[in-house]
């Protein structure tokens, strides 16, 4: 049992030396992703209005969490996004607009 635990330790303390914060922070905002989309479909199809209401709260919070993840990613460098091109915008809005 000892033997194992410490052959679990040094997986362990091997894997943590081999992530960067960067990479944390991957992990995490792929994780938030996963979990709102998930509560979103629980909240959408949940039954009762009263657990429907909590789950929105702890979507609401979770939306939080990913938002201070994504901010903290973006302000590193290790998130970049591309503005939107303003005639594709334009595009798009008529499209959606239109079927209105």
């Amino acid at each position: 049992m000892q033997n194992q635990n410490a052959n679990q330790n040094m997986v362990q303390n091997q894997w943590q030396k081999t992530m960067t914060e960067k990479d944390i922070l991957q992990d995490c905002l792929s994780s938030e992703k996963y979990t709102t989309s998930s509560y979103n479909t629980f909240a959408g199809e949940c039954v009762s209005e009263q657990l429907r209401s909590a789950f929105l709260n702890i979507l609401d919070d979770e939306h939080r969490i990913q938002a201070d993840i994504f901010n903290e990613m973006s302000s590193k460098g290790w998130y970049q996004v591309q503005p939107a091109d303003q005639q594709q915008v334009q595009q798009v809005k008529q499209k959606y607009s239109a079927q209105i």
